[in-house]
């Protein structure tokens, strides 16, 4: 169940007008409604929407100067550049301790290499979107 309110259908009439107000498709001439008004001029737009802008909105081409391109790092490939090093680097530190004569009691070597591989890949993945942050805040700068 939803609290939030449904859009008003698009297929009524304005307030303000009825539907003996409105012109009809085919209807020609003018016919004024009881307020004197004409109903061609009711819904007529304004002189800004003719324009084409509002009176907040501006032409892009005067906002965005298309010499300047900002070269925004795409961190997706960070993040994974990161992670496959972390990977990369978590297998051979754990491989590598496993192999050595320190790790000759361990008893389950799949959970520490587990461990070693997770705790590499988190960390370099961090570092990995330090480095994507810090080169998108330079972009900003040039």
């Amino acid at each position: 169940m939803s609290t939030s309110t449904p859009d008003p259908d698009v297929n009524e009439t304005p307030t303000g007008l009825d539907a003996a107000s409105t012109p009809e498709a085919g209807s020609t001439g003018s016919t004024s409604t009881a307020g004197g008004t004409d109903p061609t001029t009711v819904g007529a737009p304004s002189d800004d929407a003719n324009q084409g802008l509002r009176g907040d909105e501006v032409e892009i081409e005067s906002v965005v100067d298309p010499t300047t391109v900002r070269r925004a790092p795409r961190y997706k490939a960070f993040f994974l550049t990161g992670a496959l090093a972390g990977i990369v680097l978590g297998l051979a530190v754990g491989i590598s301790w496993l192999v050595s004569p320190a790790a000759s009691g361990v008893l389950k070597p799949g959970v520490y290499l587990s461990v070693i591989v997770l705790g590499a890949t988190t960390l370099t993945t961090l570092i990995a979107g330090a480095l994507a942050i810090w080169a998108d805040k330079r972009s900003l700068r040039r």
